[in-house]
């Protein structure tokens, strides 16, 4: 092999040998990786891997107790979404230099990853700065219902004047 040739052999060995030791860098930070992150009314707490799976889940303080079931189900949502996102974003800001390590000469056009595509909206899902996302206006919502949780079917509720009832569809 004349000496230009081997020169170049050497220098894309060392670039594999260098991007590989980073992948493996990458993988082992991201195996041991985990987000935590907590509803806005701080009733539900969850974390996540970095494969986005649930690991965690927990119920803070007792508040569940006194939540709708949908209230509880879009605090749960809220969290885990939050969690996704923010693990999602953690991943991109690791992987995204290995894809960016090419042999000089790469067409630009193919260097990187379309990160949208790969999470799609869940990276700008939580993002402060865009505002408010149908989840949180869901949230909203919720938060802001003041009336009271309705009775289960047949059970008595009060009225105005302090007369108890029926709830009708008993």
């Amino acid at each position: 092999m004349s000496q230009p040739m081997q020169d170049r052999v050497e220098r894309a060995m060392a670039h594999l040998k260098a991007a590989e030791q980073a992948a493996a860098s990458a993988r082992a930070e991201l195996d041991a990786a985990s987000v935590t992150a907590r509803s806005t009314d701080r009733s539900v707490r969850v974390s996540v891997g970095a494969k986005g799976e649930l690991t965690s889940l927990e119920f803070l303080d007792g508040k569940y107790r006194t939540m709708a079931a949908p209230q509880l189900s879009a605090a749960v949502l809220e969290a885990a979404n939050k969690a996704r996102a923010e693990m999602a974003r953690r991943v991109v800001a690791t992987l995204d230099p290995l894809t960016r390590m090419t042999a000089r000469g790469a067409a630009p056009e193919r260097m990187g990853v379309d990160w949208e595509s790969v999470f799609g909206s869940l990276l700008r899902e939580t993002s402060v700065a865009e505002g408010p996302t149908a989840m949180s206006r869901l949230r909203d919502e919720i938060v802001e219902d003041d009336e009271e949780p309705a009775a289960p079917p047949g059970a008595a509720r009060g009225t105005d004047d302090g007369r108890r009832e029926r709830q009708e569809g008993a």
